[in-house]
């Protein structure tokens, strides 16, 4: 039995990923804020006869994060999946963007997937085995205006997913970006794109490279433009 660790499942892409992964019969340890929607994307697990549990933090805030992953660990083991979706943006240009709000969208969208990558990696190493998605964005490559904070964050999970695949050559664990252009949920609001591809199109990506892909990715960031 697989166990996989998703962030952001409330609603969006990771719910879709969480459905997904269950219907392959993945256990789910679901991280993420306390919402109604969370415990809805709980139930629709439940009913598909799969073991899960909401981790329920503030993926902003660095100090529980640790001790957010311990528990994982004690009541699901070691996971086989780390899928880091849960993602942030505040649209402003940069001379309307305040440092709080710069801080916010790079705690979420960067420090957030080290800190929680950082702290089952040893359990990983241990295992011999596992697969680290980190979910970034097309604005991981291309300027985007009103976006530049969320940009920035979405590069940086880009380098981050580089230079972690250096350091798990030949460990049997494996990290890969997968970076969606315009897909159809909440955060596209306000962008003036059009929806270009489906929550399930990107979560059938997730689960793939969580669960299927050859060790051989290790390191990959695959662009999705959509069709």
């Amino acid at each position: 039995m697989s166990v996989a660790v998703v962030t952001g499942a409330s609603r969006g892409i990771g719910r879709a990923t969480a459905l997904g992964l269950a219907r392959r019969g993945a256990d789910l340890a679901l991280v993420g804020r306390p919402s109604p929607a969370l415990h809805e994307t709980l139930r629709a697990l439940s009913a598909q006869g799969v073991r899960a549990e909401a981790f329920e933090t503030d993926l902003a805030d660095p100090e529980p994060l640790e001790t957010l992953a311990r528990r994982v660990l004690e009541r699901f083991g070691t996971p086989h999946a780390l899928i880091n979706n849960a993602g942030l943006i505040e649209r402003a240009s940069v001379e309307e963007t305040t440092p709080e709000s710069w801080d916010r969208q790079l705690a979420v969208n960067l420090r957030a997937p080290f800190l929680l990558t950082r702290a089952l990696l040893p359990a990983l190493r241990a295992a011999g085995r596992g697969r680290i998605v980190n979910v970034g964005s097309i604005s991981g490559t291309l300027g985007c205006a009103r976006a530049a904070a969320y940009a920035a964050a979405k590069w940086g999970l880009i380098g981050l997913t580089k230079s972690l695949a250096e350091e798990l050559t030949d460990t049997g664990v494996s990290v890969v970006a997968v970076l969606p252009g315009s897909v159809d949920t909440g955060m596209l609001e306000g962008s003036g794109f059009e929806p270009r591809m489906t929550p399930e199109e990107v979560a059938s990506t997730l689960v793939h490279f969580a669960l299927d892909a050859p060790l051989a990715h290790n390191g990959g960031v695959i662009e999705m433009f959509g069709t």
